[in-house]
Protein backbone atom coordinates (compact mmCIF):
# COMPACT_ATOMS: atom_id res chain seq x y z
CA UNK A 1 0.00 0.00 0.00
CA UNK A 2 2.74 2.43 1.01
CA UNK A 3 4.91 1.42 -1.95
CA UNK A 4 2.00 1.85 -4.35
CA UNK A 5 1.37 5.36 -2.99
CA UNK A 6 5.01 6.28 -3.57
CA UNK A 7 4.80 4.92 -7.12
CA UNK A 8 1.65 6.93 -7.88
CA UNK A 9 3.22 10.09 -6.44
CA UNK A 10 6.40 9.63 -8.49
CA UNK A 11 4.28 8.97 -11.59
CA UNK A 12 2.40 12.23 -11.12
CA UNK A 13 5.64 14.18 -10.75
CA UNK A 14 7.13 12.64 -13.88
CA UNK A 15 3.91 13.22 -15.86
CA UNK A 16 3.89 16.87 -14.79
CA UNK A 17 7.51 17.25 -15.90
CA UNK A 18 6.76 15.58 -19.24
CA UNK A 19 3.78 17.86 -19.93
CA UNK A 20 5.78 20.94 -18.90
CA UNK A 21 8.69 20.05 -21.20
CA UNK A 22 6.33 19.26 -24.08
CA UNK A 23 4.56 22.62 -23.70
CA UNK A 24 7.93 24.37 -23.64
CA UNK A 25 8.80 22.69 -26.98
CA UNK A 26 12.03 21.23 -25.58
CA UNK A 27 13.56 18.87 -28.12
CA UNK A 28 13.71 15.24 -26.93
CA UNK A 29 17.18 15.01 -28.48
CA UNK A 30 18.35 17.84 -26.22
CA UNK A 31 17.10 15.89 -23.20
CA UNK A 32 19.00 12.83 -24.43
CA UNK A 33 22.26 14.81 -24.72
CA UNK A 34 21.74 16.36 -21.27
CA UNK A 35 21.22 12.88 -19.83
CA UNK A 36 24.46 11.50 -21.25
CA UNK A 37 26.36 14.62 -20.11
CA UNK A 38 25.17 14.03 -16.54
CA UNK A 39 26.23 10.39 -16.84
CA UNK A 40 29.73 11.53 -17.81
CA UNK A 41 29.79 13.61 -14.61
CA UNK A 42 28.69 10.49 -12.75
CA UNK A 43 31.62 8.55 -14.21
CA UNK A 44 34.04 11.25 -13.05
CA UNK A 45 32.62 11.11 -9.52
CA UNK A 46 33.05 7.34 -9.45
CA UNK A 47 36.65 7.72 -10.62
CA UNK A 48 37.42 10.09 -7.72
CA UNK A 49 35.68 7.85 -5.20
CA UNK A 50 32.63 10.04 -4.47
CA UNK A 51 30.24 7.11 -4.67
CA UNK A 52 27.24 8.56 -2.83
CA UNK A 53 27.24 11.72 -4.95
CA UNK A 54 27.65 9.57 -8.06
CA UNK A 55 24.59 7.54 -7.06
CA UNK A 56 22.48 10.69 -6.69
CA UNK A 57 23.72 12.02 -10.04
CA UNK A 58 22.95 8.64 -11.64
CA UNK A 59 19.32 8.95 -10.51
CA UNK A 60 19.06 12.41 -12.09
CA UNK A 61 20.71 11.25 -15.32
CA UNK A 62 18.28 8.37 -15.73
CA UNK A 63 15.35 10.68 -15.02
CA UNK A 64 16.30 12.47 -18.24
CA UNK A 65 16.55 9.09 -19.94
CA UNK A 66 12.91 8.44 -19.02
CA UNK A 67 11.76 11.92 -19.98
CA UNK A 68 13.11 12.11 -23.54
CA UNK A 69 11.01 9.26 -24.90
CA UNK A 70 7.86 10.37 -23.09
CA UNK A 71 8.25 13.97 -24.30
CA UNK A 72 8.81 12.76 -27.87
CA UNK A 73 5.61 10.68 -27.81
CA UNK A 74 3.50 13.39 -26.17
CA UNK A 75 4.67 16.15 -28.51
CA UNK A 76 4.49 13.97 -31.61
CA UNK A 77 8.21 14.32 -32.27
CA UNK A 78 9.15 10.65 -32.46
CA UNK A 79 11.75 10.16 -35.20
CA UNK A 80 13.97 7.31 -36.34
CA UNK A 81 17.07 9.39 -35.71
CA UNK A 82 15.85 10.20 -32.20
CA UNK A 83 15.57 6.49 -31.42
CA UNK A 84 19.02 5.86 -32.91
CA UNK A 85 20.55 8.76 -30.92
CA UNK A 86 18.96 7.61 -27.67
CA UNK A 87 20.11 4.01 -28.12
CA UNK A 88 23.65 5.01 -29.07
CA UNK A 89 24.12 7.48 -26.21
CA UNK A 90 22.72 4.93 -23.74
CA UNK A 91 25.72 2.72 -24.57
CA UNK A 92 28.05 5.66 -23.93
CA UNK A 93 26.30 6.38 -20.63
CA UNK A 94 26.78 2.78 -19.52
CA UNK A 95 30.45 2.67 -20.43
CA UNK A 96 31.54 5.96 -18.83
CA UNK A 97 30.12 4.80 -15.49
CA UNK A 98 32.01 1.50 -15.70
CA UNK A 99 35.21 3.24 -16.78
CA UNK A 100 34.92 5.51 -13.74
CA UNK A 101 34.64 2.47 -11.47
CA UNK A 102 37.63 0.81 -13.17
CA UNK A 103 39.75 3.92 -12.61
CA UNK A 104 38.75 4.05 -8.94
CA UNK A 105 39.66 0.43 -8.23
CA UNK A 106 42.86 0.67 -10.30
CA UNK A 107 44.19 3.69 -8.39
CA UNK A 108 46.94 3.21 -5.82
CA UNK A 109 44.73 3.66 -2.76
CA UNK A 110 43.49 1.45 0.07
CA UNK A 111 40.57 0.45 -2.18
CA UNK A 112 42.80 -0.84 -4.97
CA UNK A 113 41.52 -4.21 -6.20
CA UNK A 114 42.57 -6.02 -9.35
CA UNK A 115 39.58 -8.34 -8.93
CA UNK A 116 37.15 -5.42 -8.87
CA UNK A 117 38.82 -3.91 -11.95
CA UNK A 118 38.32 -7.23 -13.73
CA UNK A 119 34.69 -7.54 -12.59
CA UNK A 120 33.94 -3.99 -13.72
CA UNK A 121 35.50 -4.64 -17.14
CA UNK A 122 33.58 -7.92 -17.48
CA UNK A 123 30.34 -6.18 -16.49
CA UNK A 124 30.96 -3.42 -19.03
CA UNK A 125 31.55 -5.91 -21.85
CA UNK A 126 28.52 -7.94 -20.78
CA UNK A 127 26.23 -4.90 -20.76
CA UNK A 128 27.35 -3.95 -24.28
CA UNK A 129 26.80 -7.53 -25.49
CA UNK A 130 23.30 -7.63 -24.01
CA UNK A 131 22.32 -4.41 -25.77
CA UNK A 132 23.98 -5.36 -29.07
CA UNK A 133 22.39 -8.82 -29.10
CA UNK A 134 18.96 -7.28 -28.62
CA UNK A 135 19.48 -4.73 -31.42
CA UNK A 136 20.87 -7.33 -33.82
CA UNK A 137 18.23 -9.92 -32.99
CA UNK A 138 15.40 -7.47 -33.66
CA UNK A 139 16.53 -7.27 -37.28
CA UNK A 140 15.59 -10.97 -37.47
CA UNK A 141 12.66 -11.33 -35.04
CA UNK A 142 10.05 -8.85 -33.75
CA UNK A 143 11.34 -8.54 -30.16
CA UNK A 144 14.23 -9.77 -28.02
CA UNK A 145 13.70 -8.45 -24.51
CA UNK A 146 14.21 -11.68 -22.58
CA UNK A 147 16.63 -11.93 -19.67
CA UNK A 148 16.50 -10.59 -16.15
CA UNK A 149 19.40 -8.08 -16.34
CA UNK A 150 18.33 -5.42 -18.80
CA UNK A 151 19.52 -1.80 -18.68
CA UNK A 152 17.01 -0.55 -16.05
CA UNK A 153 18.01 -3.38 -13.71
CA UNK A 154 21.70 -2.63 -14.25
CA UNK A 155 21.19 1.04 -13.45
CA UNK A 156 19.24 0.24 -10.27
CA UNK A 157 22.00 -2.11 -9.11
CA UNK A 158 24.66 0.56 -9.72
CA UNK A 159 22.60 3.10 -7.77
CA UNK A 160 22.27 0.66 -4.85
CA UNK A 161 26.00 -0.03 -4.90
CA UNK A 162 26.85 3.67 -5.02
CA UNK A 163 24.45 4.84 -2.31
CA UNK A 164 25.50 2.02 0.03
CA UNK A 165 29.21 2.84 -0.18
CA UNK A 166 30.41 4.48 3.05
CA UNK A 167 34.12 3.80 3.67
CA UNK A 168 34.81 2.83 7.27
CA UNK A 169 31.25 1.66 7.96
CA UNK A 170 30.89 -1.81 9.51
CA UNK A 171 27.21 -2.14 8.62
CA UNK A 172 26.18 -5.33 6.83
CA UNK A 173 24.42 -3.26 4.15
CA UNK A 174 27.28 -0.81 3.57
CA UNK A 175 29.87 -0.96 0.78
CA UNK A 176 27.92 -3.31 -1.47
CA UNK A 177 29.49 -2.20 -4.76
CA UNK A 178 31.78 -5.27 -5.05
CA UNK A 179 28.72 -7.53 -4.65
CA UNK A 180 26.90 -5.46 -7.28
CA UNK A 181 29.82 -5.94 -9.68
CA UNK A 182 29.63 -9.71 -9.23
CA UNK A 183 25.90 -9.66 -10.05
CA UNK A 184 26.46 -7.43 -13.07
CA UNK A 185 29.36 -9.51 -14.40
CA UNK A 186 27.61 -12.87 -14.06
CA UNK A 187 24.07 -11.70 -14.81
CA UNK A 188 25.01 -9.82 -17.98
CA UNK A 189 26.53 -12.90 -19.59
CA UNK A 190 23.59 -15.02 -18.45
CA UNK A 191 21.22 -12.56 -20.13
CA UNK A 192 23.44 -12.49 -23.22
CA UNK A 193 23.32 -16.30 -23.47
CA UNK A 194 19.55 -16.28 -22.90
CA UNK A 195 19.02 -13.81 -25.75
CA UNK A 196 21.25 -15.83 -28.05
CA UNK A 197 19.24 -18.97 -27.33
CA UNK A 198 15.90 -17.13 -27.66
CA UNK A 199 16.91 -15.68 -31.04
CA UNK A 200 18.13 -19.06 -32.31
CA UNK A 201 14.87 -20.71 -31.28
CA UNK A 202 12.66 -18.02 -32.82
CA UNK A 203 14.60 -17.90 -36.09
CA UNK A 204 14.65 -21.71 -36.34
CA UNK A 205 10.91 -21.95 -35.74
CA UNK A 206 10.21 -19.25 -38.33
CA UNK A 207 12.36 -21.00 -40.93
CA UNK A 208 10.66 -24.33 -40.21
CA UNK A 209 7.23 -22.80 -40.79
CA UNK A 210 8.31 -20.99 -43.96
CA UNK A 211 10.13 -23.95 -45.53
CA UNK A 212 8.06 -26.86 -46.96
CA UNK A 213 9.02 -30.27 -45.64
CA UNK A 214 11.17 -31.94 -48.28
CA UNK A 215 10.74 -35.32 -46.62
CA UNK A 216 6.96 -35.31 -46.60
CA UNK A 217 5.52 -38.78 -47.38
CA UNK A 218 3.12 -38.86 -50.30
CA UNK A 219 -0.12 -40.62 -49.42
CA UNK A 220 -0.96 -43.73 -51.55
CA UNK A 221 -4.39 -42.16 -52.20
CA UNK A 222 -2.67 -39.42 -54.19
CA UNK A 223 -1.52 -41.91 -56.83
CA UNK A 224 -3.53 -42.36 -59.95
CA UNK A 225 -4.76 -45.88 -60.81
CA UNK A 226 -2.31 -45.84 -63.69
CA UNK A 227 0.65 -45.09 -61.40
CA UNK A 228 -0.43 -47.62 -58.77
CA UNK A 229 -0.21 -50.52 -61.21
CA UNK A 230 3.34 -52.00 -61.57
CA UNK A 231 2.82 -52.86 -65.21
CA UNK A 232 1.11 -49.60 -66.15
CA UNK A 233 -2.07 -51.58 -67.06
CA UNK A 234 -5.28 -52.27 -65.17
CA UNK A 235 -4.70 -54.37 -62.03
CA UNK A 236 -7.94 -56.36 -62.37
CA UNK A 237 -10.63 -57.24 -64.87
CA UNK A 238 -12.96 -54.47 -63.70
CA UNK A 239 -10.40 -51.68 -64.15
CA UNK A 240 -10.93 -48.81 -66.56
CA UNK A 241 -9.09 -49.14 -69.92
CA UNK A 242 -5.99 -47.02 -70.64
CA UNK A 243 -7.88 -44.92 -73.18
CA UNK A 244 -10.44 -43.70 -70.58
CA UNK A 245 -11.23 -39.94 -70.68
CA UNK A 246 -8.81 -37.68 -68.80
CA UNK A 247 -11.66 -36.33 -66.66
CA UNK A 248 -12.38 -39.79 -65.29
CA UNK A 249 -8.73 -40.38 -64.45
CA UNK A 250 -8.48 -37.05 -62.61
CA UNK A 251 -11.52 -37.85 -60.48
CA UNK A 252 -9.78 -40.85 -58.95
CA UNK A 253 -6.94 -38.85 -57.34
CA UNK A 254 -6.70 -36.57 -54.30
CA UNK A 255 -4.33 -33.66 -53.66
CA UNK A 256 -1.21 -34.36 -51.58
Amino acid sequence: MFGASIGRGAGRIINAMVHGLARASISPNVLTVIGVSINILCGLLFGFGHFFSAGVILIVANLFDMLDGSVARLSGRVTKFGGFLDSSLDRLSDMVVFVGLMIFYARDTEFHSTLNVFLTGAAMMGSVLVSYTSARAESLIPKCEVGFLRRPERVVLLIIGALSTHPGSSSLFANRMPAVLWILAVGSYWTFAHRMYHTWREVTNAERVARPDANAVVSPLSKTPEASSPSGSASNAGAEPRHMPAKAVGSASTSS
